[in-house]
């Protein structure tokens, strides 16, 4: 796996397969959900409902996770299916933009997420923590969102960055993206 570097490996039970929006397989470098054929049966405990939901019509399951595979039979994970965007039909993910909005030089910290659109379903919201609390103002705002049109499809835009002092995260470093995002919900 050292040569497939961001690979989290080969699976050594089950067979990955990566499906799309309507069940399809998706080929190589095809982003989808992560579901695995022929893999161990598992229960969530005292969970009846969350156990049915994690396997398909074919007795594949799957964990939530989202990714792709390459060429060789390698998984990439990319982001938890949880944390998708849909907005106007189309899916999202957050760990691409967090990605990219971590790179740029103003930005210390970001959580992607939706946040409900009267006519789209939901619309892509960041929270950046600012390297320098000076820069959290509306011209830092367009600054970045003007630097990701440059860089992403317009639909993968966040329509509003929003600025905290400090992201919530666990002692591990976990973000506590869920709560974050229902503050935000519960505001609107």
């Amino acid at each position: 796996w050292l040569t497939h570097k961001g690979s989290v490996g080969q699976a050594i039970i089950g067979e990955p397969r990566i499906l799309g929006e309507d069940g399809e397989v998706l080929g190589p470098g095809e982003v989808g959900d992560v579901y695995f054929a022929n893999s161990r049966p598992f229960e969530y405990f005292d969970e009846p409902e969350k156990t049915k939901n994690a396997f398909n019509e074919h007795g594949w399951s799957t964990m939530g996770d989202v990714g792709y595979l390459d060429e060789d039979g390698f998984l990439y994970l990319t982001d938890r299916k949880n944390f998708t965007i849909i907005t106007g039909g189309v899916n999202v993910y957050p760990a691409e933009i967090e990605g990219l909005l971590i790179s740029h030089d103003k930005v210390a910290d970001v959580a992607v997420f939706g946040i409900p659109h009267p006519e789209f379903g939901e619309e892509v919201m960041a929270v950046v923590q600012p390297l320098d609390w000076a820069d959290a103002n509306g011209d830092t705002e367009a600054e970045l969102i003007d630097w990701m049109r440059e860089r992403l499809s317009s639909v993968k835009v966040p329509r509003k960055v929003d600025f905290l002092e400090q992201l919530p995260r666990m002692d591990n470093g976990k973000l506590y993206k869920r709560h974050l995002q229902d503050a935000y919900r519960d505001a609107m």
